[in-house]
């Protein structure tokens, strides 16, 4: 799979691979938030690349901007639409986004699967047709001024059914593949989906059918990365049965690349009990799922990211 193989090599430093390890350590992963005006895009994005490329960990990793707006603005992440936190252009996405690729490259020799990603907030009210078409446009532009050699872009998205309906969703993502063959990440949740195959519902109307579609189905250019928050391995069972359902109904299970987690961020936010597994622990949790079915065993999660406020100190 070429994405698998892209991951690959982006999980070895520029200095020469890493004896091939089954499990490459864990990357960082970022909402991004406007710090200052659209002329402060590109050194806001150099400063945080450059301290990724410092401390020289390649692989994929996300940049995650928030909720797409009918103007074209964007939301930051976190925000409601009563929100009166900055909105941001996709202008000032593509200078933030060039801005992290020349830090990261100029302060390390890492490689990087850099993914841009919205969120599926229907409260933001854009058309997702007109918005998935936005952002794959966005994601193309951004890939052009990418260094050869260093960094591959793609473009991610946070679908979690408790943000929007299915449909949404789905409309979302079928513009976005439709626009360009670059990769996106489906970085999603699976809200009120089953352990098993006992139901086929989850949250809010979703069916598991709609988020293998986002997180897989849509198209080849689609892989997942899903949210393992709980440290109680729930969410990892959910994504399992949704990877075996997959399987069941001869599309193939989910092509899972690895597992996302939360833990800087929540120390960042004072805590979030029972939502704060490591990057490592996400991933073992999600590897072990899969592992306990024969249809899903052959899936292995090389990727462990982990989710961060790049403008909030860490507690300790």
């Amino acid at each position: 799979m070429r994405i698998v193989a892209t991951i690959l090599a982006a999980s070895t430093t520029a200095s020469g691979p890493s004896e091939a390890e089954a499990d490459p350590p864990p990357t960082a992963s970022h909402y991004v938030v406007s710090s200052g005006d659209d002329q402060s895009a590109d050194a806001q994005g150099y400063q945080s690349g450059c301290a990724d490329g410092r401390a020289g960990q390649s692989g994929l990793r996300m940049l995650l901007f928030g909720t797409q707006e009918p103007d074209g603005r964007i939301r930051p992440p976190g925000t409601t639409k009563s929100s009166p936190a900055q909105r941001v252009s996709q202008e000032w996405v593509s200078k933030n986004a060039v801005g992290w690729m020349r830090g990261f490259t100029e302060c390390g020799k890492a490689n990087a699967i850099l993914a841009l990603g919205v969120n599926n907030k229907s409260d933001g009210a854009a058309n997702p047709a007109r918005a998935g078409a936005d952002w794959a446009r966005l994601v193309t532009s951004v890939a052009s001024a990418a260094p050869a050699g260093r960094i591959v872009v793609g473009g991610a998205m946070d679908g979690e059914p408790g943000w929007s309906g299915a449909a949404w969703a789905r409309g979302w993502v079928d513009a976005y593949v439709q626009g360009t063959s670059r990769t996106l990440v489906a970085a999603g949740s699976a809200d009120g989906c089953p352990t098993d195959a006992s139901t086929e519902s989850c949250a809010q109307g979703w069916t598991v059918a709609d988020v293998f579609h986002i997180s897989t189905g849509a198209a080849s250019s689609v892989v997942a990365l899903p949210q393992i928050y709980r440290t109680d391995g729930i969410q990892a069972r959910q994504w399992a049965a949704i990877s075996a359902w997959g399987a069941r109904s001869d599309k193939g299970p989910l092509r899972v690349v690895g597992a996302l987690s939360q833990r800087a961020a929540c120390r960042q936010k004072s805590g979030c009990p029972n939502t704060d597994n490591s990057a490592s622990d996400a991933r073992d949790q999600l590897t072990k799922a899969l592992a306990s079915n024969s249809a899903t065993r052959n899936t292995v999660p090389l990727v462990a990211s982990d989710m961060d406020w790049p403008n909030l100190p860490t507690s300790p």
